[in-house]
């Protein structure tokens, strides 16, 4: 979990780590690839739920979600179960992005990346928009992923509802790595895998 005040640097962190951001100084490696030569190249391995869902308007839900996973070129037969799983079945698949609520398009944007089944998860505040329920999936598609041997990383305003999930805490403040910490329940998982 990355940790720390408005303008600490941690949503600049998860863009870097993304591959959208340019890496000026230093070594910057994600799952193997050089960030500083190809930054594009992680994208495929990578899913970012940031602030503001990215979703095309004029795209149905779940041709947002479709969308995605071929982008990543992931496991088509993973879109349906996982709308259904999220709530977004019957007429609101059909629905164009433009005219979903703030907490159904983030549910989407939640959707598209547990279809994609990236290897790294980069979750800026997660729970945004979300009710308790979304919440709760969210929470539990994250253990999930984890346990299958994924990575997550998380910066999030709510350490109540994330540090039970986390099994180390990175400090943040302009920028900088203040501190470190290990989570208050931390956990072996299976690959090295962790909730960061």
């Amino acid at each position: 979990m990355l940790f720390g005040p408005n303008g600490a640097g941690k949503t600049s962190v998860l863009r870097a780590c993304a591959g959208l951001l340019a890496i000026s100084q230093g070594d910057a490696m994600v799952l193997g690839h050089d960030l500083r030569r190809h930054r594009t190249a992680v994208r495929r391995v990578v899913g970012m739920l940031g602030h503001e869902p990215a979703l095309y308007d004029d795209l149905t839900v779940a041709e947002n979600v479709r969308f995605g996973v071929r982008a990543a070129g992931a496991d088509p037969g993973a879109v349906d179960p996982v709308i259904e799983r999220l709530g977004l079945g019957g007429r609101v698949r059909r629905t164009p992005a433009a005219r979903l609520s703030a907490g159904q398009r983030r549910r989407v944007a939640l959707a598209g990346l547990i279809a994609r089944a990236p290897r790294l998860w980069l979750l800026d505040e997660p729970h945004a928009a979300l009710d308790s329920e979304a919440r709760d999936l969210l929470d539990d598609a994250l253990r999930e992923a984890t346990a299958s041997g994924a990575t997550a990383l998380v910066a999030s305003h709510e350490p109540d509802r994330v540090l039970p999930l986390a099994d180390r805490v990175v400090d943040m403040a302009g920028g900088r790595v203040t501190g470190q910490q290990r989570g208050q329940r931390p956990r072996q998982l299976p690959g090295g895998a962790h909730v960061a």
